[in-house]
């Protein structure tokens, strides 16, 4: 959503796999820049959806036709070999150690010292507790991501929720990339208040506090 700037680099990176028959599918949420009208021709598909991760992510996964399905944020780049990397981890293939999901390690671009710190720290976390984050770019088979019934379409957590259900099905693929997000968050409200932010939405979630109520802190 509004994602004009930064939306045509990640499409131009992303030329070479639609040249390999990968399918780019962009789900904008109503967006009130050009991000819609600047991915026509540049995508498979451009559809536009009410606004929201989780419903955004599932209409995508609707309308893709692929057995693996990647979701992308618009400010995060995979490596040049990712597809490959992605169909070795859980491509269809008789290779029973295959997994059903995976994500990838982030690094994190930006200024301030502390973001190479946070990328390690939730590299390290993902890799112990079998949970991702949307920044790290989950891929999914596309059986599996069904039979947990795709994500949960909640404000906030979308992304934890749908790591803990797949979790049930086996562990991820952690592959390590990495995947490169924007640090613009921590660069915008600061780096200690976001973590400290984040962590502490996290903490009410495993309590127990609904989404809902989590999303409007978060805001």
């Amino acid at each position: 959503m509004n994602e004009a700037v930064a939306l045509p680099r990640l499409l131009e990176a992303m030329a070479p796999w639609r040249m390999r028959g990968v399918e780019v599918i962009v789900v904008d949420g109503g967006s009130r820049d050009a991000t819609a009208e600047l991915a026509r021709g540049h995508c498979d598909q451009v559809l536009v959806q009410s606004p929201g991760r989780a419903c955004q992510m599932n209409a995508g996964a609707r309308a893709a036709r692929g057995a693996v399905l990647l979701f992308l944020h618009a400010d995060t780049h995979l490596p040049e070999d990712a597809v490959e990397a992605i169909r070795s981890a859980v491509g269809p293939g008789a290779d029973l150690d295959r997994r059903l999901w995976g994500r990838f390690d982030v690094r994190i671009v930006g200024r301030p010292r502390m973001l190479p710190v946070i990328a390690w720290c939730m590299n390290r976390r993902s890799r112990w507790t079998g949970i991702a984050t949307g920044d790290q770019a989950i891929f999914v088979r596309r059986e599996a991501f069904e039979a947990v019934g795709g994500f949960p379409e909640q404000p906030l957590m979308e992304d934890i929720e749908l790591s803990r259900r797949l979790r049930r099905l086996g562990p991820p693929a952690c592959l390590r990339g990495p995947a490169e997000t924007s640090g613009r968050r921590w660069e915008s409200r600061g780096v200690w208040r976001t973590i400290l932010l984040m962590w502490s939405l996290r903490w009410a979630y495993w309590r127990g506090s609904s989404p809902e109520d989590l999303a409007r802190r978060y805001r």
